[in-house]
C-alpha cells in the first residue's frame, strides 16, 4: 500500500489500542517502564527475563516479520539486564540480549536489524555450555546504530558515535567517532563545529510535538473514509 486509507479516527482508534496493549502485556515483564513510551506494533516487541528497564519517551517500532526482543538471561546464578535510556528509538528486528548487563543511554537511535549482546552464547571449546564468556557493554547518549550492525561483548561506544551499516562492532569506539566494517574501526570524526541535534531536543515540547502532529493527520486523512479503508484491503486498485 503506497497510502494508509483508514479515517482519522480508525487511526487514533489503532493509536489507542496499541498502548493499551503495550501497557496491559509488556509493561508487567519490565522492572521500569517509562513514560509516554510510543509502540507501533507492540504485539511484535518480545521481552524475555528480568530485569528490562525502557526509559521515558522511547519509541519501539516493530513488524510481524522483524519483531524486537529485548532478553535478559540468567548466568552463572546472576540474571543479566538491559537498560534502554530516555527517547530512544528502537527499529525493526532490533535484538538485545544482555547475560550481564547491556546499557542503552539517552538519545540513542538502533536501526533495522541491529543486534547487541554481552556474551557468546557458547563455550568456545565446550559447545555444549551455554552463555560462554560475557562481558558488559556500554552505549553511550546520542549512539547512532546503521542497518544490520552487531555490537560484540565487552564493547563501550562513546557519546554521539556513529556505526556504519553492517558493522561488527568488537572494541571500544570513542566518542563523535564515525565506524565502519568488520571488524569496526574509526574511519573519520564528527565536525566539532558544527553542533549535533538530539532526539531529546526534538521532542523538549511533547505536547506542541503531539499537537502538530495530530493536525497533520487530520489533514491527510480528510478525505479518507470508513468504506474507502475496506475497499482498498478488498479490492486494492493501482495507487493504493
Amino acid at each position: 500500500m503506497i497510502k494508509d486509507h483508514r479515517p482519522y479516527y480508525l487511526k487514533r482508534l489503532s493509536h489507542a489500542f496499541e498502548q493499551w496493549y503495550a501497557n496491559h502485556f509488556l509493561a508487567p515483564q519490565c522492572e521500569h517502564f517509562g513514560r509516554h513510551l510510543v509502540f507501533m506494533k507492540p504485539w511484535g516487541v518480545e521481552i524475555y527475563g528480568n530485569p528490562v528497564s525502557i526509559g521515558d519517551y522511547t519509541t519501539l517500532i516493530a513488524t510481524m516479520d522483524r519483531r524486537i526482543r529485548l532478553t535478559s538471561w540468567i548466568a552463572n546464578g546472576k540474571s543479566g539486564k538491559v537498560e534502554i535510556g530516555r527517547h530512544c528509538l528502537i527499529c525493526p528486528g532490533t535484538r538485545i540480549q544482555a547475560a550481564t548487563a547491556i546499557t542503552i543511554g539517552d538519545d540513542c537511535m538502533m536501526a533495522q536489524n541491529v543486534c547487541i549482546t554481552d556474551a557468546d552464547w557458547h563455550d568456545l571449546y565446550d559447545r555444549s555450555v551455554a552463555i560462554g564468556q560475557t562481558r558488559e557493554v556500554v552505549i553511550a547518549n546520542n549512539v547512532w546504530i546503521g542497518d544490520s550492525a552487531m555490537v560484540c561483548k565487552g564493547v563501550h561506544i562513546g557519546e554521539n558515535a556513529v556505526i556504519g551499516a553492517g558493522a561488527i562492532v568488537v572494541k571500544d569506539i570513542p566518542a563523535n567517532a564515525i565506524a565502519a566494517g568488520n571488524p569496526a574501526g574509526v574511519v573519520r570524526y564528527l565536525d566539532p563545529t558544527r553542533p549535533v541535534r538530539s532526539r531529546s531536543q526534538w521532542m523538549s515540547d511533547p505536547k506542541k510535538m503531539n499537537e502538530y502532529f495530530d493536525a497533520v493527520e487530520r489533514i491527510m486523512r480528510e478525505k479518507n473514509s470508513l468504506f474507502g479503508w475496506i475497499r482498498s484491503i478488498l479490492f486494492p486498485r493501482k495507487g493504493d
